[in-house]
C-alpha cells in the first residue's frame, strides 16, 4: 500500500485542526506553516475535505477551517478516502471487481484480506487518538516487532 503525499498532508492538516479545535478556526497558512505543507496544495486538499464533509470553512477576518465533527468521530480512513478515494485498489480497481484465473486465482482473496486489514487499522484510529498520542492497543502492538521498523 502506498500513502500519497495528498493523503499524508490531509491527515496532518486534520490533526492540526483536531489539536487546536478549541482555538477557533485555523487559517490555511497557519496549518501549512505548522505542518510544512505547500500552501497551494493544502488549499486544494482543504477544499476536498470541505466537500467531503470533514471540515467547515468560515470567511472573514476570524475565518479559517475547523473540523466539521468531533475528532473522535473522524477516522484516519475517512480522511484518506475523502482526498484519495478507496484505501486499497489494484491497478485503480477495487478488489471485488477483479477476477483472476489459473495460478493467479488466489490473488483475489489475498487482496481482499489486505484491504480488510488496512480498513481495520485505519478505520479503528481516530484523529483524536493520533492527536493525543493514544493509539489503540492493537495498533500499538503491531509496532512492537523490530521487523516492523525495518525496510526489506
Amino acid at each position: 500500500m502506498r500513502i500519497s503525499a495528498r493523503a499524508d498532508y490531509a491527515v496532518r492538516a486534520a490533526l492540526q485542526l483536531a489539536a487546536s479545535r478549541d482555538d477557533g478556526p485555523l487559517k490555511a497558512e497557519a496549518i501549512a506553516d505548522a505542518q510544512d505543507i505547500p500552501h497551494k496544495f493544502l488549499e486544494s486538499i482543504l477544499n476536498d475535505m470541505r466537500r467531503g464533509g470533514l471540515v467547515l470553512s468560515q470567511r472573514g477576518g476570524n475565518g479559517g477551517y475547523r473540523l466539521a465533527k468531533p475528532a473522535e468521530s473522524i477516522s484516519i480512513a475517512d480522511v484518506i478516502r475523502t482526498v484519495d478515494g478507496p484505501l486499497v485498489s489494484v491497478r485503480g480497481v477495487r478488489p471485488p471487481e477483479l477476477s483472476y484465473t489459473g495460478p493467479a486465482e488466489s490473488l483475489l482473496p489475498l487482496w481482499i484480506a489486505l484491504r480488510s486489514n488496512v480498513r481495520e487499522i485505519l478505520e479503528g484510529v481516530s484523529l483524536a487518538d493520533v492527536a493525543s498520542a493514544q493509539l489503540p492497543a492493537d495498533v500499538s502492538a503491531l509496532t512492537n516487532a523490530p521487523s516492523a521498523w525495518v525496510n526489506p
